[in-house]
């Protein structure tokens, strides 16, 4: 399989939709969750649409506990304030739900993401003064992967975006290996899985290299090898994750994902 070609799909699905599917379960049994805009969004809010109706979404415009009917465009969007349950400042959100370690889960995208996890959404090119292209920036991202207990990432994967080392460290993963979260003050336990259109990874409890632990019907340890930008190590036992059901599919349309 060349390394810029789509991942196999099954009839009746995406491979979008399959890897926004696998997210949502990653938030079986969490309480809250610190939610990024993107797929992200669509995951988590697939996730209390579904099997975790009591998750409480926290977007960093101040929202919590909101309920929107669909996806929302960004953290400004006027339906996050409409239905949440409460709403403070940013500050709050950040200083005491945030930093303390109150959330459990944090879901954060990536441009770039390397063997350690760490988060490009600032610049691609080695030259940050000029860079090739200049990306949104950081947000809150830094603040979620250093606190929330745990990240989950959701990001497409190509060679252009799982890179060897990110040309720029928006947020941490695990920095060059084991050790050097604690070494940075970082409270939170850091990236757990990374989940893709491919299957999912998740860090090497000796070496904290994120490795492939799961794949979805129809792709390959070498699709998912080709697709990568550093030797990816597969587990001794590879997991192959269920596809959506209807019902799953039905809600994420409901959404306005995919449609």
């Amino acid at each position: 399989m060349a390394a810029h070609a789509e991942p196999a799909r099954a009839a009746g699905y995406t491979a979008d939709e399959m890897m926004t599917v696998a997210a949502s379960r990653a938030l079986q049994g969490r309480t809250t969750c610190f939610v990024g805009i993107g797929l992200p969004s669509a995951a988590a809010n697939l996730a209390r649409a579904t099997h975790s109706p009591q998750l409480v979404l926290i977007y960093e415009s101040g929202t919590i506990g909101t309920k929107p009917d669909w996806l929302p465009l960004s953290i400004g969007d006027g339906v996050l304030a409409e239905t949440a349950d409460s709403v403070v400042s940013v500050p709050g959100i950040f200083n005491y739900w945030l930093q303390p370690g109150r959330i459990d889960v944090g879901f954060l995208g990536a441009a770039q993401i390397d063997k350690f996890g760490n988060i490009n959404t600032t610049v691609i090119g080695a030259d940050y003064a000029e860079p090739k292209t200049r990306l949104p920036g950081a947000g809150g991202a830094p603040e979620i992967a250093a606190s929330c207990r745990e990240v989950i990432v959701v990001t497409r994967q190509t060679r252009r975006s799982f890179v060897d080392r990110v040309d720029f460290v928006t947020s941490v993963g695990f920095g060059s290996g084991r050790g050097d979260r604690a070494r940075l003050g970082l409270t939170g336990a850091g990236p757990q899985k990374v989940i893709t259109d491919r299957g999912i990874l998740e860090p090497d409890q000796r070496t904290c290299e994120l490795m492939l632990t799961g794949l979805y019907p129809g792709v390959s340890p070498a699709d998912a090898r080709a697709n990568t930008g550093w030797e990816l190590n597969v587990a001794d036992t590879l997991n192959t994750i269920p596809p959506p059901t209807a019902a799953e599919l039905t809600a994420l349309r409901g959404l306005g994902v995919g449609r």
